[in-house]
């Protein structure tokens, strides 16, 4: 499967129905569930067709005789060289609702592998629009949000689409008992069907209270996914500061707001099956008066004929019931469609172009940049030495990590431009260059995963020993080689297992794994102490002349240890001269 993109703007998705919407994306398998739910009607059809001359056979009486059913019923028989009796009229009736429930049993089968597809293309879509969107798009979405997005809404999708599928078999159904209704008496049928209307209309109001509630659901799940994503990464502090409470009072309002929708939903629920219910009964009642008093119908014809407008007005009433539960489930459709299509519309254009080599410097140009209208960067020139360390210091906000993200390219200058090796960033191929960059982030948190996975993040084209190798380089291997299990070792929740050196040198060894160019380490140390940090200063002061180091720090040792460094201020790039021997370029 593609998905649902492939298929449909999503401006038609929003205007048509989930399961319209569902049965376009994969019409193979949604005709062979509507075929089979076609056939299980007919094989019901057939089978409850032997009622009413079964009931006849089995009090010996004629009056029926000249219904067009019964009259259509022993001509078939007749064709066949049967006689109808009671042992055959019953076996039809038997073989008619088996063969029902082994297609319907064919069709739900398919339905719910087609949800479980559902479910997976909706994440999948979601899944590479996110990914491949630019950086400014991931600034402003909660990870809470997109965690709820790609379990629940996902889930809530796939089941609106097996309820839809129900609705579907249970309409057919109403349909086949309409039609045998329709051949006993098509005025008592029309006078049913015009009931089955009222009944619907009535308690349409309900179901658009579900839709509502569904709504509410939605925004309320996506609500407590962010706060509780938020809360439980600032554990640890509002522990320490014993205002967890706090914390759990926002998150018990919105827990409570969500149980009213859900209370809304099950009152709509329930109210719609009792209303339905009782009104159909009423019906009824009033059908088998009027045929037995006032038309003088044969008992036997009204018996059948008030089984089968009993149980058309019973599927239309669960057809209602069924859209109730689609209208809430497509509220979470709607929303994870919208996600989508967000993300899709942020997505980051890579021009391909010359193989970046990085064998002599990376250089911005009289770099200008802003965010909205607060200007960070203003003709900012500077130039990153292959081989050599650059540190690049200066105040909070004075465009420390804009530089750096300019030069992964996950910025475009608004005016000057980054180049390397005097090629404009945007004249190579950038994918190929991120692939060059290894990236060391400020905050140590680890993967719940082995050393193992977290060094190599599961890349199957990266081998044991070289997770070992990028280990040694980045001066971890010998604590990780003194765990218990090793590099298999766990590293508890973010890390937790680990001192904060310790994780800071799996981050470095996973930058290293692949054999970057460039290795960029974004105020990498400024959490550590002063030994720890010494020791990673000691480590990249090894790594010099194998390959390039761009550093952001605040801090004395990364610049001490600069080959050279630049202090950002004023919108503008200041050189702090260095005078540092010769280093010997590996390779």
């Amino acid at each position: 499967m593609l998905g649902f993109g492939r298929y449909f703007s999503v401006d038609v998705i929003m205007r048509e129905s989930i399961v319209t919407v569902f049965f376009k994306a994969y019409p193979w398998q949604a005709a062979m569930t509507l075929l089979a739910l076609l056939l299980a009607g007919a094989a019901e059809g057939i089978g409850v067709s032997t009622l009413l001359p079964l009931l006849d056979t089995a009090i010996g009486g004629t009056a029926a005789h000249a219904n067009p059913l019964q009259q259509a019923i022993d001509g078939m028989l007749a064709r066949l060289g049967l006689k109808p009796h009671i042992g055959l009229l019953l076996a039809i009736l038997v073989a008619g609702l088996s063969l029902k429930n082994l297609l319907l049993l064919v069709a739900r089968r398919q339905a719910g592998y087609l949800a479980a597809q559902v479910a997976t293309d909706l994440r999948r879509d979601l899944l590479r629009a996110v990914m491949r969107s630019r950086w400014q798009y991931f600034i402003h979405q909660p990870a809470g949000r997109l965690g709820n997005t790609l379990v629940s809404e996902a889930s809530r999708a796939a089941s609106a689409f097996i309820e839809g599928t129900a609705a579907v078999a249970l309409f057919i159904q109403a349909m086949v008992y309409a039609t045998l209704a329709i051949m006993l008496s098509w005025q008592a049928s029309l006078a049913g069907l015009g009931a089955a209307v009222l009944v619907l209309g009535i308690s349409h109001g309900l179901v658009r209270m579900a839709h509502r509630a569904g709504q509410a659901q939605t925004r309320l799940m996506r609500s407590l996914a962010v706060r509780l994503t938020d809360t439980l990464q600032s554990v640890k502090a509002l522990k320490a500061m014993a205002r967890e409470q706090h914390a759990g009072m926002l998150l018990d309002a919105d827990t409570h707001r969500l149980n009213r929708a859900l209370q809304r939903e099950a009152l709509s629920g329930a109210a719609l099956g009792a209303a339905t219910e009782s009104l159909s009964a009423a019906v009824i009642a009033l059908g088998m008066y009027l045929a037995l008093s006032r038309f003088g119908m044969p008992l036997t014809t009204v018996m059948v004929l008030m089984m089968a407008l009993g149980r058309m007005l019973t599927q239309f009433r669960r057809v209602q019931q069924q859209y109730q539960r689609v209208a809430v489930g497509e509220s979470a459709f709607r929303s994870i469609r919208h996600s989508i299509r967000v993300a899709q519309q942020a997505r980051e254009n890579l021009p391909g172009g010359a193989e970046p080599l990085l064998e002599r410097s990376i250089r911005l140009q009289t770099v200008q940049f802003a965010y909205d209208t607060r200007k960070v960067l203003d003709g900012v020139s500077l130039e990153i030495p292959a081989y050599r360390l650059t540190t690049l210091t200066g105040s909070s906000g004075a465009g420390k990590t804009t530089v750096v993200d300019l030069v992964t390219g996950l910025l475009q200058p608004q005016a000057g431009s980054v180049l390397v090796d005097e090629l404009p960033l945007d004249a190579i191929d950038l994918a190929a260059w991120r692939r060059r960059i290894g990236y060391v982030p400020q905050d140590t948190r680890l993967l719940h995963d082995s050393i193992l996975h977290n060094v190599t993040l599961g890349d199957e084209t990266l081998s044991e020993a070289d997770a070992w190798r990028a280990l040694r380089d980045a001066g971890a291997h010998d604590f990780v080689a003194a765990l218990p299990d090793g590099i298999h070792s766990q590293a508890g929740e973010g890390g937790a297992r680990l001192s904060g050196g310790q994780r800071q040198r799996i981050l470095i060894a996973r930058a290293l794994v692949h054999r970057p160019a460039l290795l960029i380490l974004d105020e990498a140390t400024s959490a550590l102490d002063p030994a720890s940090e010494a020791a990673i200063c000691r480590t990249l002061a090894d790594l010099r002349g194998g390959l390039t180091l761009l550093a952001i720090s605040h801090r004395s040792a990364l610049i001490e240890a600069a080959d050279r460094v630049y202090r950002l201020e004023d919108g503008r790039a200041h050189l702090v001269a260095r005078a540092r021997p010769p280093i010997e370029v590996v390779g």
